[in-house]
């Protein structure tokens, strides 16, 4: 490791540190938030569950450097805007969580959701304030996955030029250097790491009910 070099860089790792964040997290959110109301509907419709997991899993097999290169040409943008991974890893996300979603609300124990339509609560009622909670635990472990993945998968538009901490995997190699590449790994698996940990406070700050492992 050159240490000297990292100095030097630092500013500018930390602004590729900052598009990583972004790049990823911004996927995250959008994806659970079209996620979670297509896995209600394929949790009331049947019918349409075996259609919208068979959809997410062929979408999720698709290579991601080929989506993001067929991207700008569906959206009219340019192959270097960030819109095109914005859009990949919703995709992504999206086609990760659809049955993530639809499995956790179907989880929900029967006499719950009987409970919630016995006090008067309508469909969207029960599934905002009694289904969704309950399916909080399951949800945030798939979320989980999609996080660390995302980290991942954003580092491949380094190919396309667009800046994030695979820059420093594509400078190292183009230098034969090592330092960047191991900084970039490093990173990765920090910001993986600190995604992770947000997602499970986040699980337990939603879902207070659930019994605390006590260390002994």
């Amino acid at each position: 490791m050159n240490f000297e070099w990292l100095g030097r860089q630092f500013d500018n790792i930390v602004v590729l540190l900052g598009w990583h964040v972004f790049l990823s997290v911004t996927p995250l959110i959008l994806g659970l938030l079209i996620a979670l109301p297509l896995g209600w509907w394929a949790r009331r419709q049947r019918a349409v569950y075996p259609f919208l997991v068979g959809v997410a899993g062929l979408l999720y097999t698709v290579p991601s450097l080929a989506l993001f290169v067929l991207l700008p040409l569906v959206l009219g943008s340019k192959i270097l805007d960030p819109i095109n991974i914005i859009a990949a890893l919703t995709i992504y996300t999206v086609a990760l969580l659809v049955r993530v979603v639809a499995d956790a609300l179907d989880s929900v124990p029967e006499d719950t959701v009987q409970a919630a339509k016995a006090m008067g609560y309508r469909a969207y009622q029960s599934f905002l304030k009694v289904e969704l909670p309950v399916s909080v635990p399951v949800i945030s472990a798939g979320l989980r996955v999609a996080a660390v993945s995302n980290v991942s998968l954003v580092s491949v538009a380094a190919l396309l030029g667009i800046p994030q901490l695979g820059s420093l995997f594509t400078q190292g190699f183009q230098l034969r250097f090592f330092t960047p590449i191991i900084a970039g790994i490093i990173l990765c698996v920090i910001l993986a790491m600190v995604l992770d940990g947000i997602v499970i406070l986040l699980n337990r700050w939603l879902t207070p009910w659930t019994p605390k492992v006590v260390a002994s």
